[in-house]
């Protein structure tokens, strides 16, 4: 096991957040598209102490259900390791997560992924020096992404520039499962209830820390170049439950 830091409890809106580590329960008690809702808890590090604190190699272990299943929960959600991008300075995201978003958000960033209303094992890493690189030709290309022929030819060696691996997890999100993220120095590992859902996925470049949440945002950025962001109306209770959390070195 990890030397123990402080997690840190985030709600805003009708966000909950019940027990501790290693048993959590975040929860909105509905949401209105007025005002944002969020419950998350994180390591990330304020006052003084270095912000980002997880690095490679590292184990994250949990069990974990949600309230609905997908295609019925309403917002973004999910748990795993990010650089937390939107504090300020913002910085370009980096993450290795299982992530779970519903329309009308779409992040279709992995060819044969949905964007949006699946379950899935992610990773990211928008400021690899090999990213950074395409940036100035991004007025040229993105035109071309909009032709389904250019964009299956285009897309996999920008995908692969950035980061991006992803693979749907079939289970479903309502009923416990044991979730196990691997995070290696150059590949990482992603397992549901013993079996690899997602494995030599490019790991993203640490310090990282914990992540776990659910709020009512959503999201639209597409390579074709859509971009909107919102909020949306959660109607009722929705959860996520967490038991057994724990970090270790792997």
């Amino acid at each position: 096991m990890l030397t123990p830091t402080p997690w840190h409890h985030h709600v805003a809106g009708t966000g909950q957040i019940h027990g501790a580590v290693p048993q959590l329960h975040l929860r909105l008690d509905g949401a209105s598209s007025h005002a944002y809702s969020n419950a998350q808890l994180d390591d990330y590090q304020r006052g003084g102490q270095p912000a980002l604190v997880r690095h490679p190699p590292l184990t994250l272990r949990l069990r974990a259900r949600f309230s609905h299943p997908a295609g019925l929960l309403r917002g973004t959600m999910g748990f795993g390791l990010w650089n937390y991008p939107l504090v300020l300075p913002p910085a370009l995201p980096r993450a290795l997560w299982f992530f779970y978003q519903s329309p009308p958000g779409n992040l279709p960033l992995a060819l044969g992924v949905p964007g949006a209303g699946c379950w899935k094992a992610a990773t990211i890493d928008t400021g690899r020096t090999r990213a950074l690189a395409l940036l100035p030709f991004a007025p040229l290309v993105v035109p071309l992404l909009h032709q389904p022929r250019l964009f299956q030819g285009l897309w996999p060696p920008i995908q692969w520039a950035v980061g991006v691996s992803e693979a749907r997890v079939q289970v479903p999100m309502e009923t416990w499962h044991d979730y196990v993220i691997e995070w290696g120095h150059t590949t990482s590992r992603f397992l549901v209830d013993g079996r690899i859902v997602l494995e030599n996925a490019p790991s993203p470049r640490g310090p990282l820390c914990t992540v776990i949440w659910v709020d009512n945002q959503y999201l639209v950025l597409t390579p074709q170049g859509q971009v909107a962001w919102g909020l949306l109306d959660v109607a009722g209770p929705q959860w996520l439950a967490v038991e057994r959390l724990e970090l270790c070195v792997s």
